[in-house]
């Protein structure tokens, strides 16, 4: 089949009959000429360029794009025309770190607003724990430490739940906050040893005060009831739905076990996910020996729009008060109770080594590898394995994935771009947050000023993508992102950090449209509004460049489109 570009504008004259006729003589070629759908009368944001209308073909595929008039030759006594009314049009956006069963999980759980204070924790768990019985689990989060009042104590749970066992998340995810029955069920006691890449925080006395850090969450988060599949599959398509009414068609789940992979194959096969899914296979919670064996049976769970063909390596944890973050040089505060390497410049969960060999190996076996690197020192260490991986094997075509990246050193900016890898930054994360609090309280305000080098990263010729890291965040809404890409402001316009690293519209759009399909490896059919590449889009009541960059996280999505399905509408 052959596709047709058709002009943006009409030439005036003989210029324009002629370019007329030759685009009816064109389109009466195409085999599958007739479109099954029209947008016009609106704006066509492309990538490249601008156009008022397209139509699409009834295998998904982008017929033309162009002038009305022009495209309206494709139409057919079964074609579908849709008047867009003035709204624009723009690629689907790929959304690069989210937590689809996480997320849905959460909304069922003992959930409270991020920021609230301890009183209003405190009263959430009370109606949890009335609702439950005597003994059940009570699962949810999400606090913060500076909204707390300080790290908190077990005996504050206690007070409110002292029949059961309570387990709490912190927003970032990497810290748990428990109660004396959680931690006397999984026999942690004052005698009980850190484990490898993990903190049990302990008071004056060396009694653990209820709160576990990194892989410490897992000595208590395993004995926790898992769900069954109609629960998993339940909470991963609310997350779907949800995902669709913001425009997200291709997203990559970042933390993928084999409950959550088994969940996605069978609403693959119920006909309910749309979107196109990479699953990053892995993760600090899972069993390496389990890991081990999804990634040789991964194959299993691959279907049409589902790969699973990535593998999450955590190499630190988050710059917060937690201080879990890898950092090159010191944290600005002190952790109490704490006077070790890992609490002044964090934890690094592999060694130079054995990073160096995992990403070599994994790179010969045709996966992705997506570090979770914040600190700047993780970052380093995720580059050097990137490094070693092209030295041994050359150059796979796979982009390894730098995720996060809060601090990145001056000196390692470009080697990304050199060596072929790309940059994960999370945008929402800038916005007005607790956890923001945290991290200048952690690292100062000199280096605050560096965090996120989105600016820096892009000059130094690096293809870097968006991820919301979803649920951490309370939405995943990439308007918010693309504002705050450009602005660095808080929603809305305010104080924020890193003006310098703000970036344009254009480049805050690249990053969600066709870098994002570059990162995910089908930006040749999907990415761009193109002929001849799949109707992956999304419809807005907004166009980005023609409203002030403060209202961007005000636009609204009209309607998603899939390979030329329309699978999410908004109502009137």
């Amino acid at each position: 089949m052959r596709f047709l570009q058709l002009p943006r504008t009409i030439v005036c004259g003989v210029a324009a009959a002629l370019a007329s006729q030759l685009a009816l003589s064109q389109a009466l070629e195409l085999e599958d000429g007739q479109a099954t759908l029209i947008l016009t009368n609106g704006s066509i944001y492309t990538v490249d360029g601008q156009a008022e209308a397209m139509a699409i073909g009834a295998k998904g595929v982008i017929l033309a794009v162009g002038a009305s008039d022009l495209v309206s030759q494709f139409k057919g006594e079964g074609t579908e025309v849709r008047d867009l009314q003035g709204d624009t049009v723009l690629p689907g956006f790929h959304e690069m770190h989210v937590h689809p069963m996480m997320a849905g999980l959460r909304e069922n759980a003992c959930k409270f607003a991020q920021g609230s204070s301890l009183q209003q924790v405190l009263d959430k768990v009370a109606q949890c724990v009335e609702a439950a019985e005597p003994g059940e689990w009570i699962t949810g989060g999400q606090w913060d430490a500076p909204t707390l009042g300080g790290i908190p104590h077990r005996e504050l749970l206690d007070r409110v739940a002292p029949n059961n066992p309570v387990i709490l998340t912190d927003t970032s995810g990497h810290s748990d906050w428990v109660n004396t029955m959680a931690l006397e069920q999984a026999g942690i006691s004052r005698d009980t040893p850190d484990p490898p890449g993990g903190v049990i925080e302990r008071d004056s006395n060396g009694d653990p005060t209820g709160v576990t850090r990194e892989n410490a969450q897992q000595l208590i988060a395993d004995l926790v009831p898992p769900p069954n599949l109609a629960q998993r599959k339940a909470a991963v398509r609310w997350s779907l739905d949800t995902m669709l009414a913001g425009g997200i068609t291709s997203f990559v789940s970042a933390t993928t076990g084999e409950a959550e992979a088994e969940a996605f194959a069978a609403l693959a096969d119920d006909g309910d996910l749309k979107q196109r899914v990479r699953l990053c296979l892995g993760g600090r919670r899972e069993d390496p020996k389990d890991v081990e064996s999804l990634i040789q049976r991964r194959q299993l769970y691959a279907r049409e729009r589902l790969s699973p063909d990535c593998v999450k390596l955590y190499l630190d944890g988050v710059p917060t008060d937690s201080h879990t973050g890898a950092m090159l040089e010191p944290y600005a505060d002190i952790v109490e109770g704490r006077d070790d390497e890992a609490s002044r410049k964090g934890i690094l969960m592999y060694s130079d080594e054995d990073v160096k060999k995992v990403v070599t190996d994994f790179d010969v076996q045709g996966l992705t590898v997506k570090f979770h690197a914040a600190g700047d020192a993780a970052v380093r260490r995720g580059l050097d394995a990137i490094a070693a991986a092209r030295e041994a094997n050359g150059f796979s075509g796979l982009l390894h994935n730098v995720g996060h990246c809060t601090f990145v050193s001056e000196e390692d900016l470009p080697r990304a771009r050199a060596m072929g890898a790309t940059y994960e930054v999370s945008p929402y994360l800038w916005a007005p947050s607790p956890i923001n609090d945290s991290i200048i309280a952690a690292v100062g305000p000199e280096r605050i000023e560096r965090v996120w080098p989105v600016r820096d990263m892009i000059d130094a010729g690096a293809l870097v993508v968006p991820g919301s890291d979803w649920s951490v965040v309370p939405a995943v809404n990439p308007w918010i992102g693309v504002e705050t890409l450009v602005t660095r402001e808080t929603l809305g316009g305010g104080e924020s950090f890193g003006k310098g690293q703000a970036i344009t519209v254009d480049e805050a759009l690249a990053m969600y449209t066709v870098n994002a399909a570059r990162q995910m490896g089908h930006d040749d059919r999907v990415g761009r509004i193109a002929p001849g590449m799949i109707a992956d889009l999304v419809v807005v009541n907004q166009d980005p460049h023609k409203v002030p960059a403060q209202k961007l996280h005000e636009t609204v999505v009209k309607a998603t489109i899939i390979n030329g399905e329309i699978v999410y509408e908004a109502g009137p």
